[in-house]
């Protein structure tokens, strides 16, 4: 019964996701991409929102009716999920990211502070170090291990903003990242515990693959939250290790190099990151 959380989901984000991104564009919530077309932004609001329209039937026939629909560990991580999401939100709404001067970046954001300037993109950070640190804590951890799971969990969560340059970006890569841990693993854990978040993702990247909509700060810190949780709930202790190495990586290269330049360097990367969208 916990797959359930994934179909209906979706069902709902059917109904909401495409509601929501002319809600956006008739408020006059709209961005310029990486192609300067104006689109509908920041459709992650929406997914949030979408997800937790999902959980309520849900959370009230689990306890009411006790039945076994979600799984007891989403209790944990739901404060982080909805806590980066509000967090980028918050740097959506009220960032510089549109001028030119913005700081960029952890070298850009820590520059800033060092300067006595607070920027959204600091508050972020430090609110998800927070709240990592939180979610992770009472799991009966060594203490290396609790600090490299935080660090996991935050990491991932920023990889995920990095990926964010190209429509679709992030959500090929968090459906790669979910088939290769329940593969690997052989578990459908990942979706059982996450499925209320999946479903409106899956939706909402038929709309930025279609560049009618951009998923913002809001919907990477999301989906890189949803990767991160999935890392540190289906990876044994060696394998997360082994995770926190391979994102600490990409992400040091994603703050001094373009990770979009690497990928249209390889062919096989490129054709798959280029799949779905429009004029391309």
């Amino acid at each position: 019964m916990l797959w359930i959380g994934l179909p209906l989901s979706f069902g709902v984000a059917l109904l909401m996701v495409p509601a929501g991104v002319r809600g956006l564009v008739d408020a006059g919530l709209v961005r310029g991409n990486y192609r300067g077309r104006s689109l509908a932004f920041p459709l992650g609001a929406v997914l949030a929102t979408t997800a937790l329209v999902a959980l309520a039937p849900l959370a009230f026939l689990n306890d009411r009716a006790d039945l076994d629909l979600l799984d007891p560990e989403l209790r944990r991580w739901i404060p982080y999920l909805l806590g980066v999401a509000f967090l980028g939100f918050l740097d959506d709404s009220l960032g510089q990211g549109t001028q030119p001067n913005a700081p960029r970046g952890w070298r850009g954001h820590a520059h800033a502070l060092r300067e006595g300037r607070l920027s959204t993109g600091a508050i972020k950070a430090i609110g998800a170090l927070a709240l990592a640190a939180y979610v992770v804590s009472g799991r009966g951890l060594q203490s290396f291990e609790y600090l490299a799971d935080v660090a996991l969990l935050i990491l991932a969560t920023n990889l995920f903003n990095l990926l964010d340059l190209r429509p679709g970006r992030a959500e090929k890569a968090l459906v790669l990242l979910g088939l290769g841990l329940c593969i690997g693993a052989w578990t459908g854990e990942p979706v059982e515990l996450l499925g209320i978040f999946l479903g409106p993702v899956l939706v909402g990247a038929w709309f930025t693959l279609g560049e009618r909509a951009m998923l913002g700060d809001t919907g990477s810190n999301l989906i890189g939250a949803i990767a991160g949780v999935w890392l540190l709930t289906t990876l044994g202790e060696s394998g997360r290790l082994i995770a926190l190495a391979v994102v600490l990586a990409i992400t040091i290269y994603g703050e001094l190099r373009s990770i979009s330049k690497a990928i249209d360097s390889f062919p096989p990367l490129r054709s798959l990151d280029s799949l779905g969208r429009v004029n391309e």
